[in-house]
């Protein structure tokens, strides 16, 4: 039997649009971006990922993050985080103040060697030093978990290994671990089995969920991880996004679209959703297509 609890009374939304929604669409300017999460900063939302220290050769859409996180007009009790998932990384992170770093691997062997081209065990072992660092300079670390439902290259993931390696996560420092479903092929129950599985080896407290939408289930299984008990959720504004090394994955689920719903529950989530919508429409319009949101979408009616 899947435990359940009252929905919270509120949650933390994680806005990921910036970074890994970006990341995986066509290049927009520096001055775009900073646009976009100064609009972000304004819509009520207190995470922005704003950035992402990697080799621009394999992720060039984000080489100018330095330039980003330095331009932006940072607003009190906003933490804005980038990706740092290496020494040399996290050295960039703290010249552009980031407030949060992350680090990223994944519950299949083959996502994560296509991902960062190593094993499981030799990424956990490379953040060691980051995270220890990182945290010697009083800088929050977060841990994404990827493929924690279906791998494009080994199949379906045992929710035991997504456990196991949420808590070594845990163990290394990280305050918290996303949980994410990268190609967007999970359903509720599959979703309640995982969040079951992990909340046995990581408090519920420091769990958070990254569902993208391919199959149009995203909304369904963040509200059964609300259920459960997770209070944080990773979205994107506009629905911005999918994968490079996931073929088909569409983008993260849409930070409308997750406004919505946990307003219509009573979840309070600070987040003015109309501000919210008109930075998606803007970015979007920048990106030459409409958003993914069908809230969005509604209210431009």
């Amino acid at each position: 039997m899947i435990p359940k609890t009252d929905l919270p009374q509120s949650v933390k939304i994680v806005e990921v649009g910036p970074r890994d929604g970006l990341q995986n669409e066509k290049a927009v300017s520096t001055e775009a971006k900073v646009k976009l999460i100064d609009q972000l900063s304004s819509c009520g939302l207190k995470f922005i990922e704003a950035g992402a220290f990697v080799s621009p050769k394999w992720v060039p859409q984000m080489a100018d993050s330095l330039e980003v996180m330095q331009q932006i007009k940072r607003q009190p009790n906003i933490r804005y985080s980038s990706l740092a998932p290496n020494l040399k990384g996290l050295e960039t992170a703290i010249t552009a103040k980031a407030d949060e770093v992350a680090v990223f691997t994944s519950a299949s062997e083959g996502f994560c060697q296509k991902n960062i081209n190593c094993s499981i065990a030799e990424s956990l072992e490379r953040f060691k030093p980051v995270i220890a660092q990182a945290r010697a300079q009083d800088i929050p670390v977060r841990g994404y978990l990827s493929c924690i439902l279906d791998c494009p290259y080994d199949g379906p993931t045992d929710p035991n290994e997504v456990a196991k390696i949420a808590r070594s996560l845990i163990d290394l420092g990280c305050y918290e671990v996303s949980l994410g479903d990268t190609v967007g092929t999970g359903t509720p129950m599959r979703t309640a089995k995982v969040i079951d599985a992990v909340s046995k080896q990581v408090p519920l407290e420091r769990i958070a969920v990254h569902f993208h939408d391919t199959y149009g289930q995203a909304l369904a299984n963040i509200y059964q991880s609300l259920q459960m008990g997770v209070k944080v959720i990773d979205s994107s504004v506009a629905g911005l996004g999918g994968c490079p090394y996931a073929a088909g994955a569409s983008g993260n689920v849409a930070t409308e679209d997750v406004v919505y719903l946990c307003h219509g529950l009573g979840i309070e989530t600070g987040i003015d959703l109309h501000l919210l919508a008109q930075a998606g429409w803007e970015i979007s319009d920048t990106l030459g297509r409409k958003p993914t949101s069908k809230v969005s979408l509604a209210l431009q009616r």
